[in-house]
Parts: C-alpha cells; structure tokens; sequence
C-alpha cells in the first residue's frame, strides 16, 4: 500500500482535504476568536477555551465589550450568558443588536445587577430610527447566575421577538403599514458588555456599585447566527430565503399562551401602560403589541 510520505500528490491532497474539513469544523464551532472583536475594556474582555468562551469583567477604572465581525440584516440570534453572581448592584450586562448614526436601530437585552437575594431584572428595548423609550422589564423565573441560559432575538420582516430559553417574552410588530417606523432597512452588529450603571439601574440610581466585589464577570458561550449576513452593501438572503422558518415566523397559539404567562407573571414595567409618561395618550404601536392583539 503506498504511503502518503511516498507520494507528494496524495499528500497534497490529504492536506487540501483536512483544511477545508478544518474550515468547515471551525466555521460551526461557536468560535468567538472568530466570530467577534474586542471593543473595549483595556484587556478585561477574555476569550477562553478555544475560542468557545467569552467572559467580560468589570472594575472601578473599567468595564468591556465587544463587538460582531459580521453585519446582520434580519435572523435569529442565540447566545447564552450566565450573569454576575452576588451583589451585583450597578453593573448591566448587556447582549444586543446595534446599526450606527444618529437615526440608529437597536434591540436591546440588558440585564440590571441587584442585591445578592434580589433578583435580576431584564430591561428590554427596541429602537427606531435614533428613538428608543419603549422599554419592557421582567423578572426571571430561574436564577440566571448559576447557569448559561440561552437569550434569543428573532428579527424578521414581520416582527421582533425576544425568548429566554426558547418562552418569548415580548413581541414588537412592524406596523409601518400604519405610519409607525420598524427597523427594516439597517443593518446592525452584536454587541455585549458589561459596564457601570449604578446612577440608574438599580432601584433608580438608589443603590450603588460594591466595589469590594469587583471584578465582576459575566460569561457568554454558544453564539449563533442563523441570519443574512450584510456585506458590500447588500444581504446575503434572496427571495428564496423566505423559506426559512425564522425569515416569517410568528408566534403560534402555545407560544402566545406561555407569552401571556410571562407577562402576567413576571412583567416588573411595561412603557405601554405607564399613562403618567404619556399624558397625551400611549404611544401608537401599544395598540399592536399586547398579548391580546
């Protein structure tokens, strides 16, 4: 039988094979080396493992973030994180899709540190064309630092919905049919930090950062993307994408069931009925995104 040593051309060939089944491995792996850059934090951002953890830390002079290699226009983002354990008063974890400018569009997972015994709260957000205040809050109904749990953005034509664990737990509607701005047209990257927010995010700025505690750290693991990818100024789906399950999917009547059930039982503030804010009326797209509609 002959050996590979003895002939070149089968080497070679053995060795194009092995790069592209390498290629192909590390293109499925979770890869954060690969997948995403340091943004800031002066070295407080640290990948691990092989590229298939990521941890960022947060101390008095500094917190850190990164930042997607890719640009992404409609998908479904995964990732899992596992929060800072303890007193983790002031700090804010955050994992959220982001374009730039002035008239950017965002969504927005952020997780509020709290008390050591008081529970996180998630602070969600959608923006649009530069405008936010439409902010949801919820409980958890698990401790989300004693384990990864998978937080999901599904951003279609169609709409935006925000899971944990696989339960939505907040729809945001395109109803730009009605003159009410959706972002459709921007393409926007992954970003996840951790930072100091003790003047507003716990219990209104009331609660400081312990910073005996520090570093604090968070840790995030299994990334995906199942999403069109911008690049050259355009997107990598065509019509023929519509076939994917994520490209229209909506919330059937389980998952509208276990959304009721959330924001039932664990909704802490809702934009859409804070009436004292809105004196002059709730704003328009509350009409289109409770449970009900």
């Amino acid at each position: 039988m002959a050996s590979y040593s003895s002939s070149p051309s089968s080497l070679a060939l053995f060795l194009v094979i092995f790069a592209l089944c390498s290629l192909h491995y590390s293109l499925a792996s979770n890869n954060f080396n690969q997948d995403f850059d340091v943004a800031w934090g002066d070295g407080r951002a640290k990948v691990l493992n092989d590229g298939k953890l990521l941890t960022l830390s947060l101390d008095k002079a500094s917190g850190s973030g990164v930042q997607s290699k890719k640009e992404y226009l409609f998908g479904r983002i995964d990732m899992k994180l596992k929060l800072v354990p303890g007193n983790s008063a002031g700090t804010v974890t955050t994992y959220y899709l982001s374009s730039q400018g002035v008239t950017h569009d965002e969504i927005d997972f952020e997780f509020l540190g709290n008390l050591s015994g008081d529970p996180y709260i998630i602070h969600t957000n959608v923006y649009t064309q530069g405008k936010g205040d439409k902010e949801q809050q919820f409980y958890l109904w698990f401790d989300p630092t004693a384990d990864f749990h998978t937080y999901s953005i599904l951003w279609n034509p169609q709409t935006i919905i925000f899971y944990v664990d696989g339960t939505p737990i907040r729809v945001f509607k395109n109803m730009k049919s009605r003159g009410l701005p959706y972002p459709n047209n921007q393409p926007m990257r992954v970003y996840a930090s951790l930072w100091n927010a003790d003047d507003w995010a716990t219990r209104g700025g009331l609660v400081k950062t312990d910073w005996s505690n520090a570093p604090f750290v968070a840790s995030f693991r299994n990334f995906k993307a199942n999403a069109c990818v911008w690049e050259f100024g355009k997107s990598s789906c065509s019509n023929t994408n519509s076939t994917k399950p994520w490209y229209s999917q909506e919330l059937d009547s389980t998952s509208q069931a276990r959304l009721q059930w959330v924001q039932k039982n664990y909704m802490v503030y809702n934009y859409c009925n804070d009436i004292k804010r809105f004196p002059q009326g709730l704003p328009l797209e509350c009409t289109f995104n409770s449970t009900t509609s």
